[in-house]
């Protein structure tokens, strides 16, 4: 619930002072056993989710964080989650609230709730097959901020006749953003950014050995690219993920597809132009 609903429930009497001053205080962030401040209004203040980074905290931790994100939130989105943390979550959450993405080593619990859909759409290509984990990662996290994901995988520049049908079908999808990830010498979001006409933001990957290996010499390229281009960090799915969403999210309210993705009426509309169709 955010500040307009809550205060909406107070003037039709739907809630109290007192209530309404508890909902408005957990608007900011709530405690957790004295080793998270979580961050539960993000998403309404910035359009951004709160992620939950299992990397170096313990299993028990990442649990008590994911249950207080699911109870405020009614969907918990955890990143780089390892086989202890995932054991843990196992355990702790119903099966069928919990959803694992082996390659993107992330996991989703909800209550039950569907992420809500924007009518953004965001296109994820990877160059390789090594590539994916990277891609999957900024797919979830443009999923799980309410866009539709159209993948785009194996089409890199060792084989670039690849790229251009799958180019193709992706532009009849209207991406608002497309996020290219590629590691060796990460060449494949420059011709992308050539060949598109809208933001294409590119994910170094640390595939490759030897000199300029573990992604620098992807980042760099991507870095002097001579395309216009936005450059994330290495491996960094998650910011390249909400970046391209928060784009494409904004291009959706600003073309009137879903401005208020909790309005039944708005979601009404899609279905019957479907229908009409």
């Amino acid at each position: 619930m955010d500040l307009t609903n809550i205060l909406k429930s107070v003037k039709e009497g739907k809630i109290d002072l007192e209530t309404a001053e508890k909902q408005v205080c957990s608007l900011g962030f709530v405690n957790c056993s004295n080793i998270a401040k979580v961050d539960t209004h993000r998403k309404s203040r910035t359009g951004v989710i709160e992620a939950i980074l299992a990397d170096c905290k313990e299993p028990e931790d990442v649990v008590e964080i994911a249950r207080i994100m699911v109870e405020k939130s009614k969907r918990a989105l955890i990143t780089r989650v390892s086989a202890p943390h995932l054991e843990a979550l196992m355990r702790a959450f119903d099966s069928d609230k919990l959803e694992w993405n082996s390659r993107a080593h992330t996991v989703v619990i909800h209550d039950g709730t569907p992420a809500p859909s924007t009518g953004g759409v965001v296109g994820i290509i990877s160059a390789g097959t090594a590539d994916i984990p990277a891609a999957e990662e900024a797919r979830v996290i443009a999923s799980e901020m309410g866009c539709e994901t159209v993948a785009v995988y194996d089409v890199g520049v060792a084989g670039i006749h690849r790229l251009f049908p799958e180019l193709q079908k992706l532009k009849v999808r209207n991406p608002g953003a497309i996020v290219v990830a590629a590691g060796r010498e990460g060449t494949l979001p420059t011709i992308v950014s050539g060949l598109v006409d809208v933001p294409v933001i590119g994910l170094p990957v640390s595939t490759g050995y030897g000199a300029g290996g573990g992604g620098k010499a992807a980042l760099l390229s991507m870095l002097q690219s001579c395309s216009t281009l936005a450059v994330v960090n290495i491996d960094a799915g998650f910011v390249a993920g909400a970046y391209a969403a928060r784009i494409a999210n904004m291009i959706a309210a600003a073309s009137g597809k879903r401005e208020n993705p909790e309005d039944p009426k708005q979601e009404e509309e899609p279905r019957e132009e479907q229908e009409e169709a």
